[in-house]
């Protein structure tokens, strides 16, 4: 009846050993290059370029790099009050909404060879019976 409160209790009490085993203390080994270097499965084999250049200061590390990537917009946090940020252009200034030729932005709006499909009710009985109905 009181099994589960005795064996926490001799829990409690028991010495606990933890199961990993780190080697070594905690520290970064200073025998590794950190220098940039291109991908192993890179085509070209080489770094863009200027990237981490002398003469170039545009990308001298991954940081300032990723400060200047853009992916659906700045990954930077902060807007600089003097460049033109958010809210900082009108909607009319900021030009059409329209999607550009050969660009859908819903679903409904394709052309009917790459919409879905519609379901048949022999589908929807094979879908709900677990494929159990279906003999084949």
């Amino acid at each position: 009846m009181f099994t589960t409160r005795a064996l926490r209790q001799a829990a409690v009490h028991a010495e606990r050993q933890p199961m990993i085993k780190f080697i070594g203390p905690r520290s970064i080994p200073s025998s590794i290059d950190h220098s940039p270097k291109p991908h192993p499965a890179s085509p070209s084999g080489t770094l863009p370029e200027g990237f981490a250049s002398a003469d170039s200061s545009r990308h001298a590390s991954f940081s300032s790099y990723r400060d200047h990537a853009q992916q659906h917009g700045p990954l930077q946090k902060t807007i600089r009050s003097g460049e033109a940020g958010i809210g900082g252009l009108s909607g009319a200034e900021l030009g059409s909404v329209n999607a550009p030729k050969g660009v859908f932005f819903d679903i409904s709006e394709l052309p009917a060879r790459f919409r879905r499909q519609p379901i048949n009710l022999a589908e929807i009985e094979a879908v709900e019976s677990g494929g159990a109905a279906v003999l084949g």
